[in-house]
């Protein structure tokens, strides 16, 4: 090799230890890496940039903000708040986990499915006294095993298609040039064309049926059995009083309390319902709600979020609470303590004119050491009360220092949801694949159908153009960009083809399958050490180079890559789901490792078994 060659080498090892000992973020270390190797010039500026607006990364970018549309709508609340339903046993929700989050995960981005998951699994966990640790484990892997179903199901995906379609491209244009090679370039070219839509899905759904039996079966055994930190504290928090009326079309109504799922809520009691001027207590299961119903809970915080996200269920106990979805997604929830020089106190709520004094709609009331009853809106204020309200983003700034309160702070996740808007992100995510699965047919390349259905999404606002902006995450955008940076230069200064040159004589005499298997383990190896999306653009140019030397179809070697780091399930590091579960489960590293490497095992079984009969050597 050249200087530039073993110079690249050096660079791509250091970036290799800084990310496995976690010296820096990843996209500071590749960034580093790339500026520096185009300071020494073995990369031009447009190599040095050029992954930056590579058409992969652009349509990663723009499924973020398609994601965050199915989210920031409520769309996604849906899926999870009908989909544990009357579940009671471990085997059951792992059930309806792989039934929903695999075929989810293959549409969406993983991370917000898994988001949006975690608390539904929690609470499901905390009203049945299961372990988290029992489930978020499997809820990482079905997302990461649903996100190798379709080309759109992870990112990783989308960066290996980038990278099949640019080396396509690259060996046609030196086929072109003549040569003893031309044939072979030729060949490459043919074989190097862009993913189809689905695929990937030939290998996806035997990947996922593999994950849900070995997750219902083996796994199960190695899965710990923790307590959850929060539910351990769970009795300790505010237990607030507030009424909520069903309004005209909420999907409550007609419904018993045991079937709209009031009866059993984490964190929250029904304390009774208002009828026509009559209150209805005890509240049994089997009683049928209506419209116009005002139902009286005490509970947390976190879950009176979740009651204020259904539709059509709103508070009553201030006139001036916003209800229409358009007015309520600029306003939140914050809390704040009457202080002893309040003027509220010696006030019930319904006269304590809140929205004049402070722009601002009271929505429930806690009172440290007792329990509070009736109707909100005629409790007298006292010294110490806590108020949570409805206010616009700018009133814990401007009352922090308030003599009037004692404390003013916002409530995590409170923003309310486009409700009405729901049905139109869902309908724009089903356009989005629709043109993705035609894009032979229309000719309209990946990112410009991502683009375009990210742009709808804004422009029909269901997500606006502040939180679309806020939605992508820059930072995994910029790691993928230097790692492709990375990639050219191993692969321009010949550094990939001496590599491949090596893994070609380590398996010299045996058949290609085992060049295969070598491929896919060191690919792996890589995923769990540093990134997925880096390793496989790291790996991607070594394994079409070994598939070239070995004079066989690149296609198998590029596939080999894509699914080695899309599947990764063996470290926390390896994937963001993984590191999304580690707090909430409660989990240790040792956790992952025990329960995710027989899984890795299985998966390399499977993938060096399927994929020389799916595309052929």
């Amino acid at each position: 090799m050249t200087w530039e060659g073993w110079l690249t080498l050096a660079v791509v090892a250091g970036v290799f230890i800084v990310l496995v000992r976690s010296i820096a973020s990843p996209d500071m270390v590749m960034l580093s890496a790339v500026v520096f190797l185009g300071v020494v010039g073995v990369l031009s500026p447009e190599e040095v940039f050029g992954g930056l607006v590579n058409p992969g990364v652009i349509a990663i970018g723009a499924l973020f903000v398609v994601a965050a549309g199915m989210s920031e709508t409520g769309a996604l609340d849906v899926v999870g708040g009908k989909l544990l339903g009357k579940v009671k046993s471990e085997r059951g929700v792992l059930l309806r986990l792989a039934a929903s989050v695999l075929p989810t995960s293959a549409f969406l981005n993983n991370t917000p499915v898994v988001a949006m998951m975690i608390p539904v699994v929690g609470s499901w966990c905390r009203k049945n006294e299961v372990s988290p640790s029992r489930l978020l484990i499997p809820l990482s892997y079905l997302a990461i095993l649903g996100g190798t179903c379709t080309l759109i199901g992870t990112s990783t995906i989308i960066v290996v298609n980038g990278l099949v379609e640019d080396a396509g491209r690259r060996y046609a244009a030196l086929a072109t040039g003549g040569g003893p090679l031309a044939t072979v370039y030729q060949g490459a070219a043919d074989s190097l064309h862009a993913i189809g839509m689905f695929e990937v899905t030939w290998l996806g759904i035997p990947f996922s049926v593999v994950g849900v039996l070995y997750l219902l079966t083996l796994g199960r055994r190695f899965l710990p059995d923790r307590r959850d930190l929060l539910e351990q504290h769970g009795e300790s928090a505010r237990s607030y009083l507030i009424n909520m009326e069903i309004q005209p079309g909420c999907r409550l109504s007609g419904q018993s309390i045991q079937a709209a799922g009031l009866r059993r809520l984490p964190g929250l009691f029904l304390v009774e319902v208002v009828r026509d001027g009559m209150a209805i207590t005890p509240v049994r299961p089997d009683e049928v709600l209506r419209e116009g119903d005002i139902l009286t809970f005490t509970g947390v915080v976190s879950t009176i979020v979740d009651l204020e996200r259904i539709p059509g269920l709103v508070p009553v106990a201030d006139e001036n609470y916003a209800t229409q979805a358009a007015e309520r997604r600029e306003k939140g929830l914050c809390e704040a303590v009457i202080s002893a020089t309040s003027p509220l106190i010696g006030k019930n709520v319904r006269d304590a004119d809140f929205r004049a004094r402070y722009n601002a709609a009271i929505v429930a009331i806690h009172r440290g050491g007792h329990r509070l009853s009736g109707r909100v809106g005629d409790i007298v204020l006292q010294n110490g009360d806590t108020l949570l309200l409805q206010t616009s983003p700018h009133f814990v700034r401007a009352h922090r220092n308030s003599p009037d309160f004692y404390l003013v702070g916002g409530v995590k996740e409170s923003r309310a949801t486009r409700n009405d808007r729901a049905p139109l992100a869902a309908g724009l995510l089903l356009l989005l694949v629709l043109m993705l699965s035609t894009t032979g047919l229309t000719g309209v390349a990946i990112p410009i159908s991502a683009a375009m259905v990210a742009l709808m999404m804004i422009g029909t606002r269901c997500i606006n153009a502040a939180q679309a902006m806020k939605s992508v995450d820059w930072r995994t955008l910029l790691t993928i960009g230097a790692a492709i940076g990375l990639g050219k230069a191993l692969e321009k200064t010949g550094t990939a083809a001496e590599m491949a040159g090596y893994l070609t004589t380590a398996t010299h005499g045996f058949n290609p399958v085992v060049t295969l298997a070598a491929v896919y383990v060191i690919t792996g190896i890589l995923t769990e050490c540093i990134t997925t999306q880096g390793s496989a653009v790291l790996m991607f140019p070594i394994a079409i180079q070994t598939a070239l030397q070995l004079g066989v179809n690149p296609r198998p070697f590029a596939m080999a890559v894509l699914f080695a780091a899309a599947a990764s399930v063996v470290t926390p590091l390896g994937y963001q789901t993984n590191l999304m579960v580690y707090g909430p489960g409660g989990y240790k590293f040792k956790d992952f490792i025990r329960v995710g490497l027989p899984l890795a095992a299985l998966l390399v079984t499977t993938a060096v078994l399927l994929i020389p009969r799916i595309w052929p050597f």
